[in-house]
């Protein structure tokens, strides 16, 4: 199959966080099972554009991948040269897989592969939860549902959702919609060892053992509920590390120093990889994620296939897969809940590292990429198949 996959923004823009590593992950794993696969993308990255050519063809891990710069509206990644270069191949394409809603390279695509009758996977990315929208920007958002996006997801072949929880909240809206398919994301298999000396930053971070909380920085992640709980505990450090587009650390130190917990909670706002994350892995105790909305959670993989046991809220994506494998706690996002499941693992090593074992064994048995390409693979064949049939028939 020759595949096209649509992001608004990919390597090395990884300030972004999880959609980015997924996408990547998924195509590499599907140029492994031998198809031909491109990735058409922005150049954006942050304020700025990432040293990358511009409209011509580069190779990562076997993608081909092909950038076009966003001048104006880069907010919305409005990239005209994207959808011109797309209006000549597209056609060429087996099937398009649209990572993202509310973004012009989704809705210029999707435009697109229905007028050259290319069949198309649409993956919202978390980015459909109504309370969400109703938070932010909930008219701009709204508007550009009814103009874009209803009718992008009614038309897609498929709806392509990483866990039940995404499915549920995308049914929320009462729309009359094609298949919803629900197939996680993979984690990449551990390397032998990161070269490259840890940050002295990262080991400050980390020092104590920590409580890991491991992503981008947002309010939607839960850290204010996780910072009250901390407070009703009586040992645990925590460790909250990662980027802050959101610029909310001063924020979350205060209430730290206003709840009394200022001395037992670390702060890295910065993207940490290769060896500083690893370190922060082997140095912390268990893992946490307690967002208030989450359509998967990739680092929660991540932890488990390190060991660490796991604590999360049930509206995290991944939390099924924390049950299913027995590798940590899943308790609601209150004060008491909270503080309660992280007494309960500090309380007793033997429970953290029986938790912790069964997570790794459970991540290496099911959640490998080439085991999430093989899925996503007898997806996309079983459409084009379909599509294939109606346009002969």
């Amino acid at each position: 199959m020759k595949l096209l996959h649509v992001v608004p923004t990919y390597l090395p823009a990884v300030r972004y966080g999880g959609p980015i590593f997924a996408v990547h992950g998924l195509c590499r794993a599907l140029v492994e099972r031998g198809h031909q696969v491109e990735v058409y993308t922005t150049s954006v990255n942050g304020a700025e554009d990432s040293d990358v050519p511009i409209g011509i063809p580069v190779t990562i891990d076997g993608v081909v991948v092909r950038y076009f710069q966003s001048k104006l509206l880069r907010r919305l990644f409005w990239a005209p040269p994207l959808a011109k270069a797309l209006d000549l191949e597209l056609s060429t394409f087996s099937l398009a897989h649209l990572h993202s809603v509310f973004l012009w390279p989704t809705a210029a695509t999707a435009a697109l592969a229905r007028r050259a009758r290319v069949p198309y996977v649409l993956s919202p990315r978390g980015m459909l939860v109504k309370d969400l929208i109703e938070r932010r920007s909930r008219y701009a958002k709204s508007a550009w549902i009814e103009l874009f996006e209803k009718r992008n997801l009614q038309r897609a072949a498929a709806i392509h959702v990483t866990s039940e929880v995404e499915a549920q909240e995308l049914r929320r809206f009462g729309w009359s919609l094609p298949p919803i398919e629900v197939i996680s994301n993979g984690v990449e298999a551990l390397s032998a060892g990161y070269a490259g000396s840890v940050s002295p930053d990262v080991r400050d971070a980390a020092a104590g053992h920590p409580l890991l909380f491991l992503g981008r920085l947002s309010w939607k992640k839960g850290l204010d509920r996780l910072l009250r709980a901390l407070a009703l505990t009586w040992e645990p450090k925590l460790a909250i590390v990662g980027t802050d587009d959101e610029a909310i650390t001063p924020q979350l130190q205060q209430m730290a120093a206003e709840l009394g917990i200022g001395h037992r909670v670390r702060f890295l706002s910065r993207t940490v990889l290769g060896a500083d994350k690893e370190y922060l892995y082997a140095s912390a105790r268990a893992f946490v994620l307690p967002s208030y909305s989450e359509n998967f959670g990739n680092t929660v993989l991540e932890a488990m296939q390190r060991g660490l046991p796991i604590i999360t809220t049930p509206e995290v994506g991944a939390s099924q897969i924390v049950l299913d494998a027995k590798a940590g706690l899943v308790t609601d996002g209150d004060a008491d809940s909270l503080s309660g499941a992280i007494q309960n693992l500090w309380s007793s090593d033997a429970m953290a590292r029986s938790m912790g074992e069964a997570g790794r064994h459970h991540v290496g048995q099911h959640f490998g990429w080439p085991t999430i390409a093989a899925e996503m693979e007898a997806l996309y064949e079983t459409l084009i198949a379909a599509s294939r049939q109606r346009l002969s028939a």
